[in-house]
């Protein structure tokens, strides 16, 4: 006997390749077994009474069942916020003119620092069962607040904990190169040398990472100082992410596609050989429609011309304190097909089978195949293109994670 069946059901499988829309299958019936799926397929194939099939049958009632939502790119760790920045550029200034005054990046540097692991986790929490209680199965989480090793460690550390406490799969990403640190403001290289011979190489020994993470942009680092970061990830077996071309085109993306990077972020002002390099390697596209909407972003992804040249294209909420406080999926599915053009169809494709493949975990998660986790979001819709329809609505009826339900 299976563990459970789940009966009555319509799933929105994901499958790539599959020429339905959403690789649906209706009036279907879902099986799992020691926390994968192990069938899927029209209810009426199933052979025999549906009792004897499982030890626990769940009759869905029509609902819709789809991949649980990834969400791949979120720096969900930081202490304090950034509210009174917000203000400030509400009253004209710029996102460059406040980091560059030691705002930014740097503000939430300083209350992270000054934050204690409790207090990192018990504010992280908060956001991640919002995530949660919208789908949310799977979460990146970038480190990059501490900028000194005992800080990026505790906030890895956190992330973790968030994923063993919650029932989450965590995904946790080193990004000491995400702006300088006080302390090194006259000793950029020295900084790097900190970040590739010091911290890659402990978080690494401890395991506490998946993947490196760079913010390479004329307030961040350039193609140079990145380089030096992959290949400190590249000699301790780690791959590499990239916040790439988000304010000014740096060619980090080529550069982050030389290197067979899980994903490049952001890509506003992404080239034609940007584009191109891309294509040619196994990087995925993630776009971050929340950091374009609160900072007023006007000049869309090039997403076109990504989809023409077959780059693989996910989207994620970019939670943080400064350019992107959201922690609603729903809202990024939303906000996707309003200001980036996406259809429902491919949103939702973004936030599983292209998210799963931006963290590497594709070929476990993200679409409902046998042999796959069984992470799953049910939820209460007539129609799949109402989760990025409404706003403020929450349709979620039932999360699983690896066969488990979740108390929501």
């Amino acid at each position: 006997m299976w563990d459970t069946l789940l009966i009555n059901a319509n799933l929105a499988t994901m499958a790539a390749g599959d020429e339905r829309s959403y690789g649906a299958i209706e009036r279907a019936a879902l099986a799992v077994e020691d926390g994968r799926i192990v069938w899927t397929g029209s209810e009426n194939m199933l052979s025999g009474d549906t009792s004897a099939l499982a030890h626990n049958v769940t009759d869905l009632r029509g609902a819709w069942v789809t991949p649980g939502l990834i969400d791949c790119h979120t720096h969900l760790v930081f202490g304090g916020n950034r509210a009174s920045e917000f203000e400030a550029r509400l009253n004209g200034a710029s996102y460059e003119e406040i980091a560059r005054a030691g705002g930014g990046i740097l503000s939430t540097v300083t209350a992270t620092r000054n934050a204690s692991k409790r207090e990192l986790y018990e504010s992280a929490v908060g956001r991640l069962r919002a995530m949660q209680g919208e789908g949310v199965t799977t979460v990146e989480i970038k480190s990059g607040y501490g900028l000194d090793l005992s800080t990026e460690i505790a906030m890895l550390e956190v992330a973790r904990e968030l994923g063993e406490q919650d029932h989450l799969r965590v995904c946790a990403t080193f990004l000491g190169a995400h702006a300088l640190p006080p302390e090194f403001s006259n000793d950029r290289s020295g900084y790097i040398d900190l970040v590739c011979n010091e911290m890659i190489p402990e978080v690494a020994r401890r395991g506490l990472v998946n993947s490196v993470d760079a913010f390479c942009e004329t307030i961040g680092f350039s193609c140079d100082e990145t380089r030096l970061v992959f290949e400190a990830a590249k000699a301790h077996g780690l791959p590499v992410k990239l916040h790439a071309e988000q304010l000014s085109d740096q060619g980090g993306s080529q550069l982050a596609a030389s290197y067979d990077a899980l994903s490049v972020d952001h890509l506003e002002y992404l080239s034609a050989e940007g584009i191109a390099q891309i294509a040619a390697s196994n990087t995925v596209a993630v776009l971050l429609p929340g950091a374009f909407y609160f900072l007023r972003e006007t000049k869309i992804p090039p997403i076109e011309e990504l989809r023409a040249a077959g780059v693989p294209i996910a989207i994620a909420s970019d939670c943080n304190p400064g350019s992107s406080p959201l922690v609603s999926p729903l809202l990024v599915l939303n906000m996707a097909c309003t200001l980036f053009h996406l259809t429902p169809e491919q949103a939702l494709t973004g936030m599983t089978r292209n998210a799963a493949k931006a963290l590497g975990l594709d070929s476990e998660i993200g679409t409902l195949e046998v042999g796959k986790k069984a992470d799953l979001a049910v939820w209460d819709v007539s129609d799949l293109a109402e989760l990025s329809y409404w706003v403020g609505a929450n349709p979620l009826k039932m999360l699983i994670v690896a066969g488990n339900t979740i108390s929501l």
